[in-house]
């Protein structure tokens, strides 16, 4: 498929890299930066999007689930992989495909310890989860003996980070919990630390605690929504990576006689007629059923064209009365403008789920100028 077919996810060289920049200069040359690609690199691309983080120069990347680190493998990426939700069922995978599970209770240690004793393994990369306030996944506080005691019994295993997961570094109201939780995070870590006569790397920073709280970088950051073009100071303006763009397939010119447009029959046409452009994306490539009806406008040759009845499965029309359009001209649903911000506002919800609903049909173009 030619890359000017239909839809397509185009991801901005140039804007990541400059994101990058900006993330990596807020840090001391010695700390490390993790980047995550998780849900598919958070909607651009997870193959894609590694490439260019490896390139880029990323010390680690993180996954979700181990399925994502595989294909990330079998694609040639060769950086660190974390996985941060291993489970207990995919420790086979792991161990071949030389990915790194985030260990975050005490039952997931000893299943994965006594599997790699089976295997005659020793020092093999984990990384322990704290628990400091998201109670999420992690170790309380209140395991951390048994924990210890775990840890210093098992030569199968090499502690390669000690970690945890900020739960409001966003928000100044609450950054007397941030604190909170950077301190029970460093007091734990150093405990675990001291019991197993090492120190591995620690981290407990978003991307909003990179802006927020880089005194407290520690030896390693974990950079997700803020690579992506999102940051969490309102001064500041990263570029957006992804635009989602399609081509119009046909235009018709109603008149009024002519009746609805759509499903339900909830575009109106105008008493002195109506111009659509029916584009080919619809709730099934992320395209929200409430952005119809008007709710939203997407771009086209500078203009903002709202959307006009209903959105379907695979398509949507727009009103481009009165804008210059023809068949196989482009529609921006999201990039520069409207941004996903804007978007997510729209949707009272946040940019990550607009992102991540884009799905793998729609292909992915890294764009490098």
């Amino acid at each position: 498929m030619r890359e000017d077919d239909f839809s397509r996810l185009e991801l901005n060289l140039q804007n990541c890299l400059g994101n990058y920049r900006y993330f990596r200069s807020k840090l001391k040359s010695s700390t490390r930066l993790l980047i995550l690609v998780k849900a598919n690199a958070y909607g651009h691309g997870a193959v894609e999007f590694a490439a260019m983080m490896q390139q880029a120069g990323a010390d680690y990347l993180a996954v979700a689930y181990p399925i994502e680190g595989v294909e990330l493998r079998k694609s040639g990426i060769s950086l660190p992989i974390l996985v941060l939700t291993a489970g207990t069922d995919f420790f086979n995978e792991i161990i071949e495909y030389k990915l790194e599970p985030g260990i975050p209770n005490l039952s997931a240690l000893k299943i994965f310890s006594s599997l790699l004793r089976e295997k005659k393994i020793e020092n093999y990369p984990i990384h322990i989860k704290l628990d400091t306030g998201m109670h999420r996944l992690g170790f309380m506080t209140s395991e951390l003996e048994e924990l210890k005691t775990l840890l210093q019994n098992c030569p199968q295993i090499k502690v390669k980070s000690i970690y945890s997961h900020l739960a409001a570094a966003e928000d100044p109201e609450q950054d007397d919990f941030t604190l909170r939780q950077i301190k029970m995070f460093r007091q734990n870590a150093d405990s675990i630390s001291k019991a197993i006569g090492y120190k591995p790397l620690y981290h407990i920073l978003n991307s909003a605690g990179i802006e927020r709280f880089t005194e407290y970088q520690y030896d390693m950051v974990r950079l997700g929504i803020g690579i992506y073009g999102i940051s969490a100071l309102k001064d500041v303006h990263l570029a957006p990576v992804a635009s989602l763009k399609c081509k119009i397939l046909q235009i018709k010119k109603l008149k009024a006689e002519d009746g609805t447009i759509g499903y339900g029959r909830y575009g109106h046409i105008a008493p002195e007629g109506t111009v659509i452009a029916t584009i080919p994306v619809g709730y099934a490539d992320g395209i929200d059923r409430h952005l119809g009806r008007g709710r939203a406008s997407f771009s086209l040759n500078g203009h903002q064209v709202p959307t006009i009845g209903n959105i379907c499965m695979d398509m949507c029309m727009l009103d481009v009365t009165g804008v210059p359009a023809k068949v196989g001209d482009t529609v921006i649903i999201f990039g520069e403008a409207p941004t996903v911000n804007e978007i997510a506002e729209l949707l009272d919800t946040i940019p990550y789920e607009i992102m991540t609903s884009v799905p793998r049909r729609i292909e992915r173009v890294i764009v490098r100028k």
